[in-house]
């Protein structure tokens, strides 16, 4: 490997080294993010329309399940676990914030990923954001010293970044039909791409402190927390399974805007930050496990059925 290494020019390394330290992973996440959320809603609006978000719900029984488990059973949960497992402070306000941070803004790709209900997922989102605008900032006071955030804070991002982008997208759907259904596959081949490279830009910035939250065992808590929340909403995401599924994972993805925000604004100890952040990126490595799992469950019934027809042929 050495004389291997000897006979490239040192100028090109210099070069290499040079250009890879000029890369600014922060401003690269935050670009890809935004166009991620910006196209994914776009595309969301442009599949539905407002009849089909709304439809979902009506469902008066599941839109109270959906808020019971996301501001009741896990906050619960969590808060139980961290009075027994012995953690350090740090990653104990980063768990409290998530756990009372629900509505993730990514929910509709989530769904999507699991082959869940879209419209539901639509919906969901919104109804979840506007709650934890109303309960982050009562009950974070009452649990964490000295944090403070208004409604509006939270509720912000909802009404700027989230809504307009999904308005266009159902005002176009309303209005060519036509020209929406061949937009939508670019977008999804945006969405795809912006979230690849968000999610590598945000490694790249969070690799230190994930090797140390691995030296610290605290994947593990991790791992428990996402699978623990995917679980509640699952349950309680009544008896269709594309419902389930995409209560599933709207409750173990939480909202990790209002989680920055409250740690950025309240704390200074990067590594509140960090545990936010790893928790967030992982569920998305456990989505695509579920996906897998999922999508093969949903296609056993379909192959047996045309085993069945075949046979009978």
């Amino acid at each position: 490997m050495n004389e291997l290494l000897s006979h490239i020019d040192p100028n090109l390394l210099q070069q290499i080294g040079f250009y890879s330290h000029q890369i600014d992973f922060t401003f690269l996440s935050r670009l890809s993010f935004l166009l991620f959320i910006l196209a994914m809603l776009l595309g969301t609006g442009l599949s539905l329309t407002v009849s089909q978000i709304l439809e979902p719900l009506r469902n008066v029984r599941l839109v109270i399940f959906s808020l019971v488990a996301n501001f009741v059973v896990v906050p619960f949960l969590v808060f139980l676990v961290l009075q027994f497992v012995t953690v350090s402070e740090p990653i104990k306000i980063g768990f409290t914030i998530l756990a009372v941070a629900a509505g993730p803004p990514v929910l509709p790709k989530l769904a999507q990923m699991v082959n869940g209900n879209l419209a539901f997922a639509a919906g969901l989102m919104m109804v979840l954001m506007l709650g934890s605008s109303i309960f982050m900032p009562i009950v974070l006071p009452l649990v964490l010293d000295g944090v403070q955030i208004s409604p509006w804070q939270v509720a912000k991002p909802l009404f700027v970044s989230l809504l307009p982008p999904l308005a266009i997208g159902l005002l176009i759907r309303w209005r060519y039909e036509a020209i929406a259904a061949n937009i939508v596959p670019f977008l999804r081949r945006v969405t795809n791409f912006s979230l690849i490279l968000g999610l590598v830009s945000s490694l790249a910035l969070q690799f230190n402190s994930l090797i140390e939250l691995a030296k610290s065992g605290i994947v593990i808590a991790i791992a428990v927390f996402i699978v623990v929340a995917f679980a509640v909403g699952y349950f309680l995401g009544g008896p269709n399974l594309d419902t389930r599924l995409t209560l599933g994972v709207g409750t173990a993805q939480r909202n990790i805007a209002g989680a920055l925000l409250v740690a950025g604004t309240n704390f200074e100890d990067p590594a509140i930050i960090s545990v936010i952040v790893v928790t967030s990126l992982s569920l998305f490595v456990v989505i695509r496990l579920i996906a897998r799992i999922s999508l093969s469950q949903q296609a056993q019934p379909e192959a047996e059925s045309t085993t069945s027809v075949g046979n009978v042929q």
